[in-house]
């Protein structure tokens, strides 16, 4: 590959190709290679590259370690409890008990959500909830005990398995961050799990800053998470919020600890980048939105220095230009829903799944559905739970992806 492909890169554009620094060219060339680049490589790479370069890069390791298809996962979005014990700044998914948005389903609740996701054809059932909800609020403990648990993660696992049972779709939970003993409870009821490492740096918990009143948002915390995670052999969603304060130095910091915890145990399935956007009625809501052209690169950057990773960005969070996330080098438009909001969003519509695929087709690529767990994860031994093959089976064909007469 090497000087041929980066010549290939630039042939189109030879203002990169001359203003572009020595060290730059050799770190694209190395990268191109398949060589592992350093921070400091990374950094200059980053804040000094070309935004075209950067999507260039990006697009040809994409293109030479995933295949031509863009995955999703059409789901159905259970608002199990959205009682929290953090307050982030720019959130507006945690309320309050006396709120009208309130969510504290029954079981007869969680069950009929899941049946209207599979009358939709859906796939994955996506449990969400605020972080330790009981800690903090005596509602949330007596609506737990009214359902026969004393935790969040248990009652998570009951109606995990009430929805295989009744429904067939596959769970993947959203609870924060999880011990070891935690996610060993949902292990034999979830496919895999979720939760946004959003960023490494411990600033962002300072005074003023977005994670000042959230303490599980500290980066050690989140880390060891992804380490129990990794111990355990569950498949992990995590990712980054790009916008929220951090310095470039934060992002590429964060971008290698989850390459490396990844390195070390093998199962991150999905990187997810999400781009910040203010909401009103948060203390972040006169912030300014994550530029378009950084966001991109930050991207870009993901799939740099993690070439055969899967690498997302939710569609809807960028309704008007979530098309040029295309160019940047992802592989996966994570979690679409037919029938119920995004309620972490809720200020952002899911664009329609025909939308998507229009899109998705007219930039070369094949938009196919995939389940909550990602196909090389399947044949993996430990990763998949005896008790879910059969689940997984019916919903899946021999590439590992949705049969393709469900996804239609």
């Amino acid at each position: 590959m090497g000087m041929d492909l980066t010549n290939e890169i630039y042939v189109s554009d030879m203002s990169l190709s001359t203003t572009m620094s020595k060290t730059v060219h050799e770190t694209v060339n190395r990268v191109l290679e398949g060589k592992t680049i350093s921070k400091t490589e990374s950094y200059e790479l980053f804040t000094t590259g070309d935004k075209n370069l950067l999507l260039a890069v990006a697009i040809a390791l994409r293109n030479k370690y995933k295949n031509n298809s863009i995955t999703y996962s059409r789901k159905v979005f259970i608002n199990l409890v959205n009682l929290c014990r953090d307050s982030c700044s720019y959130c507006t998914y945690k309320k309050e008990p006396y709120e009208k948005s309130l969510s504290l389903l029954s079981p007869a609740q969680v069950i009929a959500i899941a049946e209207i996701g599979k009358k939709s054809r859906c796939t994955e059932a996506l449990f969400v909830t605020g972080e330790r909800p009981e800690q903090k609020y005596s509602e949330v403990r007596s609506w737990l005990r009214s359902n026969g648990h004393t935790s969040t993660i248990e009652f998570i696992r009951e109606m995990s398995q009430s929805v295989l049972d009744k429904t067939g779709l596959l769970p993947h939970t959203n609870a924060g961050s999880l011990t070891k003993e935690e996610i060993s409870l949902l292990k034999d009821t979830n496919v895999s799990l979720g939760m946004m490492l959003e960023s490494t740096s411990e600033r962002l918990m300072e005074k003023g800053m977005p994670h000042e009143m959230a303490p599980s948002k500290n980066p050690k915390l989140r880390i060891k998470t992804l380490k129990n995670a990794g111990e355990l052999k569950m498949p992990i969603t995590t990712g980054l919020l790009v916008g929220i304060g951090e310095t470039s130095e934060d992002i590429l910091n964060s971008l290698y600890v989850i390459r490396d915890i990844h390195k070390e145990y093998g199962h991150i399935q999905e990187v997810i980048m999400q781009n910040f956007s203010p909401k009103p009625h948060t203390g972040m809501a006169k912030s300014l939105p994550c530029s378009q052209y950084y966001f991109l690169k930050s991207v870009a950057m993901a799939r740099i220095i993690m070439p055969d990773m899967n690498i997302q960005v939710p569609p809807n969070l960028s309704p008007n230009s979530f098309s040029e996330y295309l160019d940047a080098g992802i592989n996966d438009w994570g979690g679409i829903s037919p029938v119920t909001i995004d309620y972490v969003n809720p200020e952002f519509a899911w664009p329609s799944i025909k939308s998507v695929k229009d899109i998705t087709n007219a930039r070369g690529y094949n938009l196919r559905a995939r389940l909550p767990i990602y196909p090389e994860f399947l044949q993996r031994k430990d990763y998949v739970s005896p008790k879910l093959e059969f689940n997984i089976s019916m919903l899946s064909d021999a590439s590992g992806l949705v049969k393709e007469d469900s996804e239609n």
